[in-house]
């Protein structure tokens, strides 16, 4: 096995590093640790990712937060409020007729949307 080793080493003169005992150590223990070891740097690259990906998931949902708390702002106000029901529910009082009034570019996209949702 040594034997094979030296013609190796004779062969590829650049690999004359290796037959030091310590270097050989230290390019085991490098590989070891970038694609071996459970804190690996492959390991630590995926980490890094998903830890990317909640910080943006953070950032939408804060500024989700910040829209929702100003419509909550508004809602305090009761003119608000019968506003928002009255557009969002249809509600009206007794003395009021409404009339919907729906336009057909919006039902078109209304119908795409139901669909893509019923094949989810």
């Amino acid at each position: 096995m040594f034997k094979k080793f030296q013609l190796l080493i004779q062969k590829y003169p650049f690999l004359r590093f290796l037959s030091n005992k310590y270097y050989l150590i230290l390019v085991i223990f490098i590989i070891w640790m970038l694609f071996l070891d459970n804190y690996s740097y492959l390991e630590h690259r995926l980490l890094n990712k998903q830890i990317d990906e909640l910080e943006d998931n953070k950032a939408y949902y804060q500024s989700e937060i910040g829209k929702d708390s100003i419509k909550i702002q508004h809602l305090k106000n009761d003119n608000m409020v019968e506003k928002y029901a009255r557009e969002k529910y249809y509600m009206k009082k007794d003395s009021e007729d409404i009339y919907i009034v729906e336009f057909e570019e919006e039902k078109e996209k209304d119908s795409i949307l139901e669909a893509k949702n019923k094949n989810k």
